[in-house]
């Protein structure tokens, strides 16, 4: 195996590693785990790790306290504004879209939704292009974008990116489905309240 010690510096602080990466070397990352994952997978288990495929990017998992976790749930909550904003601006924002933060505050200036989707992302940033920049940098920070051109300033959304994706897709489904058995049950109340009251002499 190679690259263990490069891939390890970047999926135990919490990135990503994925196969449409602007950068060469992450790419052979990719493709080296791709080619032995089963090895790999093996070798981090042995520190605590354990090697998980998403679509068409790596990532690792381990066993996590419960503070840890509800640090994390806290985390997504931010993250599904950002989602919101992302789509709302692109509904095609995804895996592959090549974009700019000038387009973004373009955008942000001619549609109403979006100024006030913009202004809810970071309350200590004034501008709407202080708050594009800052929204790119927890973007880049969590290992979803890469700069792809430095003198067009564009950026090019990574595979990683249906992590997020898939997190909060999965948080909505729970969502609807405890609001659903709610309902259920408060359905079956009723029904038993109503069968009460036709008992009643």
């Amino acid at each position: 195996m190679n690259y263990t010690e490069e891939i390890f510096n970047i999926l135990s602080r919490g990135g990503f590693i994925s196969n449409n990466s602007v950068q060469a070397r992450i790419k052979r990352y990719y493709d080296a785990i791709e080619d032995h994952q089963a090895e790999y997978d093996e070798y981090y288990q042995g520190i605590g790790f354990h090697l998980e495929a998403g679509d068409g990017y790596f990532f690792f998992t381990r066993k996590e306290t419960k503070v840890d976790l509800l640090r994390k749930l806290e985390a997504v909550s931010k993250w599904i504004d950002y989602l919101t904003f992302l789509k709302t601006y692109n509904s095609a924002f995804g895996a592959g879209l090549v974009f700019s933060a000038a387009d973004i505050v373009v955008r942000i200036n001619c549609d109403m939704e979006l100024k006030e989707l913009a202004g809810k992302l970071f309350s200590e940033k004034k501008s709407y292009d202080e708050i594009v920049e800052k929204l790119i940098s927890e973007l880049e920070r969590m290992g979803f974008v890469e700069q792809q051109d430095e003198v067009e300033k564009t950026w090019k959304v990574l595979a990683s990116f249906h992590y997020i994706e898939e997190l909060i897709d999965c948080i909505s489904i729970t969502d609807d489905t405890d609001n659903t058995d709610d309902a259920e049950h408060t359905g079956e109340k009723d029904k038993e309240t109503d069968k009460e009251k036709e008992e009643q002499p």
